[in-house]
């Protein structure tokens, strides 16, 4: 089959699926949001960026105090280069998960899987700090003769047993599924450019896949005030697997991390408290083997 079939199999499975997911919705709707008190909630913000031009405008003392300003009790973080991660963590190693973005040097978002030695880099920082998770990285566009180097790719994470933090549409998902069912994988940005229909069918194909939603929260959260109904969808069908994030990739979004984190709250807000508190952190607690609580808050 190929992948264009197998998409729109999976989407008009999904299709499929949202009648049989009225009667959920529907109980769901009877609790009442959490409302206000999503602001008592601490936040595991799960794509945070910690790169070189932010440093000496964001010194590792004035990151830790956004998080705490805003009810973020946890990070997980990679950078450009991974030095950034590294400062981070070792200044707040309890509220700080690392993880090892590839880029460095001449590396970069467009060639870093074609780059001389990245096996080896990858392998050498992975032994030398405690990063959970290989990532965030892009494919921009699959290129399957890349297979010898992800398997090396997926061999490290595995043999690590941590995360492919990976920003892509979903044709490379299925790819790297394809090459190890096994592979543990969180989809940044739950796709980014990927409408509902795709996310919720990449979903409920895949039913480890796990998804941060920074950049989505305008997505989620209509202008109206009320959640987007496909979404919706997505978030009680697969509340156990989304994780809320800011995406500091420039230093406009640190500018700007009280407003995003604002955001992620009132999405929040519109949710029963027990579906509430698994996005807001508790699922980030079962994946990173963590108890996140507002006790970290003002802490390192």
């Amino acid at each position: 089959m190929s992948h264009l079939s197998s998409t729109r199999l999976a989407i008009g499975l999904a299709i499929g699926l949202t009648s049989l997911l009225a009667p959920a919705l529907a109980h769901a709707h009877d609790k009442e949001p959490i409302g206000d008190a999503v602001n008592e909630l601490p936040l595991f913000d799960a794509h945070m960026h910690y790169k070189e031009p932010a440093w000496q405008q964001f010194p590792v003392e004035s990151i830790v105090e956004l998080m705490d300003r805003n009810g973020v009790a946890m990070a997980l973080v990679s950078s450009t280069s991974d030095e950034g991660t590294i400062m981070l963590w070792e200044y707040a190693p309890n509220r700080i998960v690392p993880e090892l973005r590839p880029y460095h040097g001449n590396a970069g978002s467009s060639n870093w899987s074609k780059s001389s030695g990245m096996g080896d880099y990858l392998a050498e920082r992975l032994e030398a700090y405690p990063h959970e998770g290989i990532g965030e990285f892009h494919i921009h566009r699959l290129d399957t003769s890349d297979e010898p180097f992800f398997r090396t790719v997926i061999g490290l994470a595995k043999a690590k047993d941590i995360y492919l933090h990976v920003h892509s549409d979903s044709e490379p998902i299925r790819w790297l599924y394809s090459l190890d069912s096994d592979v543990k994988i969180i989809w940044a940005h739950a796709g980014l450019g990927e409408a509902a229909a795709g996310v919720y069918a990449l979903m409920d194909e895949f039913p480890e896949l796990v998804a941060d939603t920074s950049l989505k929260e305008h997505a989620i959260l209509g202008y109206d005030g009320k959640l987007d109904p496909e979404w919706e969808q997505i978030i009680f069908a697969f509340q156990d697997r989304l994780m809320v994030g800011s995406d500091t990739w420039i230093n406009g979004q640190w500018e700007n991390y009280t407003s995003i984190m604002d955001s992620n709250r009132a999405w929040l807000a519109k949710l029963p408290e027990d579906v509430a508190r698994k996005i807001a952190y508790q699922n980030a607690e079962r994946l990173f083997g963590r108890e996140i609580s507002m006790e970290q808050i003002g802490t390192r």
